[in-house]
């Protein structure tokens, strides 16, 4: 049966009373003891004492009280004198029984208020963890998660729970900021996406040239399918977050040899001499072969993006492990993990044509995590990136 009102008083309630349980049961087992001698104890006394010896008797030793007494051995009593005897140990035994059981009930109630106190006091050093927790959860919202408990205690099961508790508000924090960047920026390329087009609209239009009316067509789809690229990316980097319905095998070295010969032909490769190739083994791994199509694609557009005239792309497949190795400008190593975060890049957006929407990364780590795979980047010492993305091992 739960007991009514709160943790500490409940606390309270179980420690006092398994304490006054305790206590009681040490009286009883006392009591117990005492009371099993005590007639015996009392007539041995009594029988033994100084007025109790016969004159003329041989001297011998007799106990009385505690005390030797050296006298004769006492002669056979009469009747009355052994009830005599009998009745004074009698009414001896019943008031020591009852001195005994006084003393035991004020001792056990005095017992019983200090456990109270103490059991209350206990519960409210082992229950002041809770409270902080409590109190700082409570203060806790979206202003101010960088607050921590940073709890000073001795190590122990709360302890350890102070400290989740603010392991989960770090992640909380990176999580919220990630969202809040993620907001801000995707507004910001929307509302850019959108001011170019009205501008071109309001300005170009009101020509009548034909080559700047074309000039402006022109500048209009592309920006239209910068903005078509934006909103697919987020979609995908939507449903990569979201995790997988379902899994099946992929056979990875096919699906990489597939898009990697796809992209050694396109007109990125070979208008800037990049050379894209592939060394792999076979591989299958289990996952969403349409996500998994996607996070190469990706790997591999943005290896030859960011890139330099005459620059290299490497694909390789071994073990469990995808690795693109590419060419290109220099990236500072403190850099390197910022670039997967959404609308994060290297150098600031020109709105040139064929510039992606700064999602690529993202969505690759995204899909990575959907797959419970490990991603893993390093900056190139000579340029250009290494990113590695390790399966999970099958079963």
């Amino acid at each position: 049966m739960r007991l009514p009102g709160g943790e500490r008083v409940r606390l309270t309630a179980l420690y006092g009373g398994l304490l006054v349980l305790a206590g009681a049961m040490l009286i009883g087992l006392i009591n117990f003891l005492v009371t099993q001698d005590l007639y015996t104890t009392i007539r041995t006394a009594v029988a033994r004492s100084p007025a109790d010896i016969p004159e003329g008797s041989d001297p011998s030793l007799y106990v009385s009280a505690g005390r030797v007494i050296p006298g004769p051995v006492p002669a056979q009593r009469d009747q009355g004198t052994s009830e005599t005897i009998t009745v004074f140990t009698q009414a001896a035994e019943q008031a020591a029984q009852n001195r005994l059981l006084t003393v035991s009930l004020v001792t056990l109630a005095v017992f019983a208020i200090v456990s109270v106190a103490l059991a209350w006091w206990m519960a409210g050093r082992v229950l002041r963890p809770v409270g902080v927790i409590t109190r700082t959860a409570r203060r806790l919202s979206g202003e101010n998660l960088h607050e921590r408990i940073a709890l000073e205690a001795p190590a122990g099961e709360l302890k350890q729970l102070a400290d989740t508790f603010d392991d989960m508000l770090d992640r909380m924090e990176h999580l919220v900021g990630a969202q809040k960047r993620f907001a801000a920026n995707a507004a910001h390329e929307l509302r850019t996406s959108l001011a170019v087009q009205r501008a071109a609209a309001e300005i170009g239009l009101a020509t009548s040239d034909p080559e700047a009316v074309a000039r402006i067509r022109r500048k209009l789809i592309e920006v239209a399918d910068s903005s078509e690229r934006l909103i697919e990316g987020l979609l995908l980097l939507s449903v990569s977050d979201q995790g997988l319905d379902h899994r099946e095998p992929v056979v990875l070295d096919e699906l990489v040899r597939s898009i990697t010969a796809e992209y050694a032909v396109s007109q990125q490769a070979r208008g800037h001499g990049i050379t894209v190739r592939s060394r792999t083994t076979p591989v299958t791994v289990q996952g969403d072969p349409v996500l998994l199509m996607h996070l190469v694609r990706n790997l591999v557009g943005n290896a030859l993006r960011y890139n330099h005239d005459g620059g290299h792309v490497t694909v390789t497949v071994h073990g469990r492990a995808l690795e693109v190795d590419n060419s290109g400008p220099h990236v500072p190593p403190e850099t390197v993990p910022y670039l997967f975060e959404p609308f994060r890049r290297l150098e600031e957006r020109r709105h040139a044509a064929g510039e992606g929407a700064g999602l690529g990364l993202s969505i690759v780590a995204s899909i990575a995590r959907a797959h419970q795979a490990r991603t893993d980047a390093e900056a190139n010492p000579d340029g250009g990136l290494t990113i590695r993305i390790v399966f999970p091992s099958p079963g």
